[in-house]
């Protein structure tokens, strides 16, 4: 049986979530910046025809913003967390397997689809997930997993595609791939970007030609993989289970700087919460423990930034556990005279939770940790994530960073749900 893939790739993702519930931002140039509001993550069309490039810092284009009536907003991740898993779930119904790649993408297997007509079954995809999420998608399909990252760049740039465009179907391949350049092919980093430039190789239809010994020894296995997938050979599966997390990282930048120890412990308490609920997801138990900070690099005034790595004697993933160690933790680094711009959190050295190797010693109730772990991930999933928490993260939590422009958590907070008001 051929195989053949289908990317799903959500537009301008950030920019349609909020359209979706503020329906006024159809149409208009709209900018989602990073956390405390400081570059540009996601642009709308729009905002793109401008010259607004992605990562630009948001004062460079107060101007642009001025000038365009450019709308920006802040951030809102639980928002378009929500969003995706939708997302994903409406394209799981259109095929048993589904490799969810990120927030805003997908690989489909359409392998045994080939009796039907797959720009068509493309396009009911793209209409069931706008008519049930609101988002839109553009939908590449192909023999391979790079040649459908193609296709799929080919059905959100070609207004005659409609949104799904079909490789497979397509007479002029090569004239595709000579319209791509080289650096924009999945798996083409910045590094070997230069290099194919140096050699002469522009284009996605020049790397597919070049010479596998060269390729070999020059990209190694990465690079013939990538060449190969060009060809049309399939050198990489469709990932339906991934790999268990090796690590676990949750850091902010603050809003203002912190300059009291207890303002630190705060920040790193709500971190170490926030990390220990994607761990209990994940069904995974951390054995070692690093807590960090760091002043901030670019201002002109004094310098330090320091880490604490702690080894857990029985692995865990309870918050209760972890705050206990890393709390401490704080208090062994932090100095005063300093203005802390950043801390965080980050767990290494991950197990199964199901198969922790309790100590002999070990004296805590885990079976009444576990049930309290389960009702408080229960209670802030049904009600809103902080709606309970551990008194250690603060109550006004100054520090957090800014989102001055976020729009609310229309899906994940019983307070936010939009209300609907006859005219």
């Amino acid at each position: 049986m051929p195989l053949l893939f289908a990317l799903v790739d959500c537009n301008n993702f950030y920019v349609s979530c909020e359209r979706v519930f503020d329906p006024k931002l159809e149409g208009k140039p709209v900018v989602v910046l990073s956390n405390n509001d400081g570059i540009v993550v996601a642009r709308s069309n729009e905002a793109k025809a401008l010259g607004i490039k992605m990562g630009v810092p948001e004062f460079q284009i107060r101007h642009l913003i001025r000038r365009y009536n450019v709308q920006v907003l802040s951030s809102n991740y639980a928002l378009y967390g929500d969003m995706s898993q939708r997302v994903m779930d409406t394209l799981a119904q259109f095929t048993p397997n589904l490799e969810v790649y990120s927030i805003d993408e997908a690989f489909l297997s359409l392998s045994g689809f080939t009796s039907r007509d797959l720009t068509d079954y493309g396009r009911t995809i793209r209409t069931k997930v706008k008519r049930w999420t609101g988002i839109p998608v553009s939908i590449g399909i192909a023999e391979t997993k790079t040649l459908a990252k193609v296709a799929a760049w080919r059905a959100k740039r070609c207004k005659d595609a409609a949104g799904v465009f079909d490789l497979t179907a397509c007479q002029d391949r090569d004239v595709l791939l000579a319209s791509i350049p080289a650096e924009d092919i999945w798996g083409i980093g910045p590094n070997y970007a230069r290099l194919l430039t140096l050699h002469g190789i522009q284009t996605a239809l020049d790397l597919r030609m070049a010479d596998d010994h060269w390729i070999r020894k020059r990209m190694g296995v990465v690079g013939a993989r990538i060449v190969q997938e060009l060809r049309g050979v399939s050198c990489l599966p469709l990932e339906e289970c991934p790999a268990p997390k090796q690590g676990i990282t949750v850091s902010r930048s603050f809003g203002r700087p912190v300059t009291t120890v207890a303002e630190m412990k705060e920040s790193v308490a709500f971190y170490t919460s926030r990390a220990a609920k994607k761990l209990r997801e994940e069904r995974l138990a951390v054995t070692v423990l690093t807590v960090f900070l760091t002043t901030n690099t670019f201002k002109d005034e004094p310098q330090y930034s320091n880490a604490a790595t702690i080894k857990l004697p029985v692995a865990t993933d309870s918050t209760s556990d972890l705050l206990r160690y890393a709390l401490p933790g704080v208090e062994r680094i932090f100095r005063e005279g300093y203005r802390y711009k950043k801390a965080g959190v980050m767990l290494t050295a991950l197990v199964p939770a199901s198969q922790v190797q309790v100590d002999l010693f070990d004296h805590q109730d885990r079976d009444r940790s576990r049930r309290l772990m389960r009702t408080l991930d229960g209670l802030n999933d049904c009600i809103g994530a902080g709606t309970l928490r551990y008194a250690a993260e603060g109550m006004t939590q100054h520090w957090k960073a800014r989102f001055e422009r976020r729009s609310p958590a229309y899906t994940t907070n019983w307070r936010d749900l939009p209300v609907a008001k006859a005219s």
